[in-house]
């Protein structure tokens, strides 16, 4: 949304992370822990029941889920499943390696805004690599590569989604593909992909060394990744700074399974071999 002096709002309707965020916006109650909290629960009811304003979008409180929990939640069910089906769909966010920060829409459909101010046509458009602008502080990207911290926000909240709903509530994945999973599968296959960019291929190659044959090859330095700033949306490339640990490290829990998961190589896509860590060795079970 664009706010102008004169008090205008003009929605600038691009396809972006920005419209999957409110997956962020979920927690799970225990009935324990609720029952330990009478004032939390009180005042909570309260809201609902006297503020319709502030919790209109909020989800059915009232209504237990699995295991007798409570959902707080921006996103009730067919919400979620709404905005679900457009970032699994692949002509969208979904990458074989991840959520992209863009949607490929914009590649043939970039959004154009004519800005007044300024006297010139503005456009977002897909660039799923470097920038091709500087306007990100010079290399950095944020319309169309892959950033881990997002995808692991994504992650995690549908796992919470989950644990509420369910095995019964499942989602077409990938959009069109006819093939419907629960929401925890979908996190898994997320992860899986977002694996995927440090392992080796079938090619014995790692994308994210793509380009950078040296890394790819020589024995001194192919079994040691680096963890890039973010990842190209369409070959899995690492881009930016290449030393980003404070972020892309949490790769590692990623890989480590959650108790009660084991690691398969039969599991989804017949691929859950991924979950592997990039050294070649297993990781331990939780």
């Amino acid at each position: 949304m664009l706010n102008l002096p004169d008090g205008q709002a003009i929605p600038l309707r691009v396809r972006s992370l920005v419209g999957l965020i409110p997956l962020f916006a979920v927690e799970t109650l225990e009935p324990k822990l609720l029952a330990k909290v009478p004032d939390f629960q009180r005042r909570m009811e309260w809201f609902l029941e006297h503020r319709p304003d502030l919790t209109k979008l909020v989800s059915r409180w009232s209504v237990p889920g699995i295991g007798e929990r409570r959902l707080l939640s921006l996103l009730r069910g067919h919400r979620l499943k709404a905005l679900l089906k457009r970032m699994l769909d692949p002509g969208e966010f979904l990458s074989d390696y991840g959520i992209r920060a863009v949607s490929r829409f914009h590649k043939q459909h970039p959004f154009s805004y004519w800005s007044p101010s300024l006297g010139k046509l503005l456009s977002v458009d897909y660039e799923p690599g470097e920038s091709q602008s500087r306007l990100f502080g010079g290399n950095s990207n944020w319309r169309g590569p892959i950033w881990f911290p997002v995808n692991f926000l994504i992650i995690e909240s549908l796992q919470k989604f989950h644990h509420y709903y369910g095995d019964d509530f499942k989602v077409e994945c990938p959009t069109g593909s006819g093939r419907f999973w629960t929401i925890d599968q979908v996190a898994a296959e997320l992860s899986r992909r977002l694996a995927s960019i440090f392992l080796k291929n079938a090619a014995g190659a790692r994308p994210v060394n793509a380009l950078y044959p040296k890394f790819q090859q020589d024995p001194n330095f192919r079994d040691y990744i680096l963890f890039h700033e973010y990842f190209d949306g369409e070959v899995g490339r690492g881009v930016g700074a290449s030393h980003q640990t404070g972020w892309t490290g949490i790769i590692a829990k990623l890989l480590q399974p959650r108790e009660g998961y084991s690691l398969k190589e039969d599991g989804l896509c017949g691929s859950d071999k991924a979950l592997v860590d990039t050294f070649g060795q297993s990781v331990p079970a939780a």
